[in-house]
């Protein structure tokens, strides 16, 4: 079962910077999951919430933020130190060089971002990653969009729901993953989604009991803030 570090090493450093992507690269870890928006002049951002406050001093929608302003906003996440909102270059630049696999989440949920998905694979295409991206979303739309620009690039549906079915939906739209939030796992939906050839990259997994039940379900991806406790050091 891979380990891929959610927002980074986000349970020790502030979520979704580089300081928490650096500490998470010093470990054992498959993948890096982390989360795209744009910025009010169409600058490509790494921050899961639509909103600034809660992992930032800044107030009001990410949206409404030129990249300039939004460097100047320091998301620490109430730690200590100065973190900048990196830029999904800045990410890609820092994880070229690693054999590790990217999990990009488009935030389109929320707002829908008009074009969002191909300045993501214009920064996939400069780095030269199409192999190594996972692109996931809540707005499935938004995949469907992503697969009519490369239907190459791996692409995960995610829902934090318990449905009926998902499997068959997840394969009969022509997505390769299935991400569903991880207490709706199970050996016989797992089993369900490899029988019709889907990856299963779960999230998100802090605790070892969830990650025993979830291995021995045979889940292909755990996406967890304690990469630190589910991968080892790197020598």
């Amino acid at each position: 079962m891979k380990v891929f570090a959610h927002r980074g090493l986000s349970s020790l450093y502030p979520e979704n910077t580089l300081e928490a992507f650096r500490k998470a690269l010093e470990y054992e870890i498959d993948g890096i999951e982390t989360d795209v928006q744009l910025s009010k002049d169409g600058k490509l951002v790494i921050i899961h919430d639509e909103l600034l406050n809660r992992t930032t001093n800044g107030k009001g929608f990410v949206k409404d933020f030129t990249l300039d302003e939004l460097k100047k906003l320091n998301a620490n996440n109430g730690k200590e130190g100065f973190f900048e909102i990196p830029t999904l270059e800045e990410l890609l630049d820092l994880l070229k060089d690693y054999d590790i696999t990217i999990n990009l989440e488009l935030k389109t949920s929320v707002f829908e971002y008009p074009g969002i998905e191909k300045k993501v694979y214009e920064e996939i295409k400069k780095f030269h990653l199409e192999k190594r991206v996972i692109i996931s979303s809540f707005n499935h739309y938004s995949l469907l969009r992503f697969k009519e620009i490369d239907p190459t690039i791996k692409l995960g549906v995610l829902t934090a729901d318990r449905l009926i079915d998902a499997e068959e939906y997840v394969k009969k739209h022509g997505f390769d993953c299935f991400h569903p939030m991880f207490m709706y796992c199970n050996k016989t939906n797992v089993r369900k989604a490899h029988e019709l050839g889907l990856e299963v990259n779960v999230w998100t997994v802090d605790l070892k009991v969830a990650y025993d039940l979830l291995k021995e379900a045979n889940v292909d991806t755990i996406m967890t803030n304690c990469c630190n406790v589910f991968a080892k050091k790197k020598e």
